[in-house]
């Protein structure tokens, strides 16, 4: 069975806020009493993309637990190597994949320098080809990047979500055991599809995004700051069925 973490948007600034909602989620999966396959964090990370949230981003984001990270809208890919993963500054898509006996979980840059919305690279798409050619056929794959490919029905989301996904769709369609999409962006706990797979929403750490049909004090009030952070658990049982469980995280 594997066991997979799924936070995002965490959108470290100059507060104190966004360190502490982060730190609670950190030190949650830190103390639970299981060994997870891997800590998923889909992208927003800095809120400003300086190199100073980066660097308080890359003390937080440690763990006992296997970690990936993805660049999201908020994000410099240059800033996002050089002072989160210690490497050389570079603006080319960072992709990442962590292979396991029983899965393959791919992370995709989503992310358009200059643009919120997203649109994967003919670079990810050919990298994510290659990953999944050299996956057997029995292992599957779960595909995660920070821009939902799909319409959730919130119109400020769904105007920056990622374009393109056609493309997308036609490389699921040539490998069988891509098992499942994971996103962030939308600040919202939520479960579609696309491409005739699960398309799973990791809900946000720094607030949550009121829904069209809920209470606003204006109709330009998106955000809900007093929700507590959340996050997702992916469990891929050894029958290839996927269960996602979202959970709300508290001091």
């Amino acid at each position: 069975m594997v066991v997979i973490a799924h936070l995002s948007d965490i959108h470290i600034d100059d507060g104190q806020r966004s360190i502490d909602r982060t730190r609670t989620v950190m030190d949650y999966l830190d103390d639970l009493p299981y060994d997870l396959d891997a800590v998923l964090v889909t992208g927003d990370i800095a809120d400003h993309a300086l190199p100073a949230e980066y660097e308080q981003a890359r003390k937080l984001l440690v763990s006992r637990h296997p970690m990936l990270v993805c660049p999201g809208n908020h994000d410099d890919r240059a800033a996002f190597r050089q002072h989160l993963l210690g490497q050389r500054g570079s603006a080319a898509p960072v992709n990442q994949v962590h292979r396991t006996a029983e899965a393959v979980i791919a992370l995709c840059d989503s992310s358009m320098p200059g643009k919120h919305e997203g649109y994967l690279e003919d670079e990810t798409l050919a990298w994510l080809e290659e990953v999944l050619a050299q996956t057997p056929e029995t292992v599957p794959a779960l595909v995660g990047f920070h821009h939902p490919p799909a319409v959730l029905h919130e119109p400020f989301i769904d105007g920056i979500r990622q374009f393109g996904e056609e493309r997308l769709a036609a490389l699921a369609a040539r490998h069988p055991n891509l098992a499942a999409f994971l996103c962030g962006h939308a600040h919202t706990p939520a479960a579609t599809t696309f491409a005739e797979r699960p398309l799973l929403v990791a809900p946000g750490v720094a607030s949550t995004v009121r829904l069209p049909w809920e209470r606003r004090a204006h109709p330009q009030d998106y955000v809900d700051l007093d929700q507590p952070p959340a996050l997702a658990f992916h469990v891929l049982d050894d029958q290839g069925r996927l269960t996602t469980h979202y959970r709300c995280v508290t001091t």
